[in-house]
């Protein structure tokens, strides 16, 4: 049964990293001694063995190890053999490249259907939906495909950001951007703003934290979801 925490961002304005969900984190990784962190969204400026010593500092705090997925020799026997799993945020293209060339993709998805705990924040929640292709992200690298894991029914925009009526830059809003998507492919999208998160139980999916979230379907208007919202059956 899948156990999900599927996160718009690892860091809200104002507190440390992934804060705001540690009491979440608690709980969701109650059973596990040590998780699985999956560090490869990050395309420069930070190592993974950088990136997966932050994650190791913020579950310190509920005393949970962290154990990069780099430091193991088969990467999917790591991601099978797992208490529980966290794919950090950062560039979507270059994760899901990695998720490729690592060939993990297929052993990911099962053990998160399985039952495995798994967190997901900004890429890594991205890849949870049905395909990659609301990610905000630039294509700085070609990964093999778009199709990402399929743990939920529809696709999201993560750090989903309102029109600013206050502005006078004219360009793209991320509305628009999520209407040109609809104009070839007929998937949902859930736009998930900032220190909101998901949480899936099996196939029951359950919007949390502060903000409402937005629902973008194909020739329909969007439509506003209050936090505490069941929308398992969007598809």
């Amino acid at each position: 049964m899948k156990n999900i925490i599927i996160a718009s961002t690892s860091t809200v304005h104002g507190s440390d990293y992934l804060e705001y969900l540690l009491p979440e984190l608690k709980i969701h990784f109650r059973n596990c001694k040590t998780i699985l962190f999956i560090p490869y969204a990050r395309p420069s400026g930070i190592s993974h063995e950088e990136y997966t010593t932050n994650a190791a500092s913020a579950f310190a705090k509920i005393n949970i190890a962290v154990k990069g997925i780099h430091e193991y020799d088969d990467a999917a026997l790591a991601v099978k053999n797992a208490e529980g799993i966290f794919t950090g945020g950062g560039s979507t293209f270059v994760l899901v490249a990695q998720l490729y060339q690592n060939n993990i993709i297929t052993a990911l998805t099962e053990a998160v259907k399985n039952g495995t705990p798994y967190l997901g924040t900004s890429a890594g929640s991205v890849i949870c939906g049905l395909s990659m292709q609301t990610t905000n992200d630039m294509p700085i690298v070609y990964p093999p495909s778009f199709k990402t894991l399929g743990l939920i029914p529809f696709n999201l925009n993560a750090h989903y950001l309102d029109p600013d009526l206050q502005s006078k830059h004219m360009g793209e809003t991320r509305e628009t951007r999520i209407k040109e998507f609809h104009a070839y492919n007929n998937i949902p999208v859930l736009g998930l703003r900032e220190g909101s998160w998901l949480k899936v139980d099996g196939d029951k999916i359950i919007l949390k934290g502060q903000l409402a979230a937005r629902v973008f379907k194909q020739n329909q208007a969007a439509e506003e979801i209050e936090t505490g919202t069941d929308i398992s059956n969007l598809k």
